[in-house]
């Protein structure tokens, strides 16, 4: 893949190591200092994906992932010093796809990156349809009906949706979502799934109610049938 990526990241030195790091891949970095920057690039041309620093000048990476959501479901992964779970939390509930906690490796940070973005392009061997409860996934296109109407989601809400699709009236652990969903070992917490499926939830609308929590166990979407 030729990936075109935007790295906003206020150190210059990381942001010039992240930059050689994925031209020596092939890709097409292109660089923000800050916040504010980074945010005019995102609106002046499409990137597959998109590496926010947290903690930055005039306008920080929460401001900027909450920006972006509201006109593009771009994979975005958080580069922060930040560790607490609340912080994380935050950022997943702003539309975040991962985090990364620095100081970490390139090879696992590209590793993330591009799982996220072959999932975001839909890269599946189906062209089939999905359909439970009222909600309509076509894999092919990764249009998503709920109740006859298109909703958008981020990557790592598609991907929970169709787990849970594919896996009906069977009981999912945090832990396997985790594992099916984020790719391979995920560095964070299962309450980073909570946050996800509040937020599908939140987007299924009435249809939603088929999304079941299993005390102490996980999640599961329950059809009859």
């Amino acid at each position: 893949m030729e990936l075109k990526i935007l790295i906003a990241e206020d150190e210059p030195r990381l942001r010039e190591v992240l930059c050689d790091y994925f031209l020596s891949k092939g890709d097409f970095p292109t660089a923000a200092p800050d916040g504010l920057t980074a945010l005019e690039l995102a609106c002046e041309k499409e990137f597959d994906g998109v590496l926010l620093d947290i903690m930055m000048p005039g306008l920080d990476g929460l401001s900027v992932c909450r920006a972006l959501r509201k006109r593009s479901n771009v994979p975005i992964i958080f580069l922060t010093a930040l560790s607490d779970e609340e912080d994380k939390l935050l950022g997943y509930e702003l539309g975040a796809d991962d985090y990364v906690t620095k100081p970490f490796s390139m090879s696992v940070l590209y590793a993330k990156l591009t799982a996220l973005i072959r999932r975001s392009r839909g890269n599946l061997k189906t062209t089939d349809r999905l359909e439970a409860a009222g909600i309509s996934v076509m894999l092919s296109t990764r249009k998503v009906f709920a109740g006859g109407k298109e909703i958008a989601l981020t990557p790592k809400e598609y991907s929970l949706l169709v787990c849970l699709m594919r896996n009906r009236n069977i009981v999912m652990s945090r832990e396997q979502l985790l594992v099916k969903c984020w790719g391979y070992d995920y560095e964070g917490e299962s309450r980073a799934v909570d946050t996800h499926i509040k937020r599908l939830r939140e987007k299924l609308g009435q249809q939603a109610s088929c999304i079941k929590t299993v005390i102490k166990a996980g999640y599961k979407l329950e059809v009859e049938g």
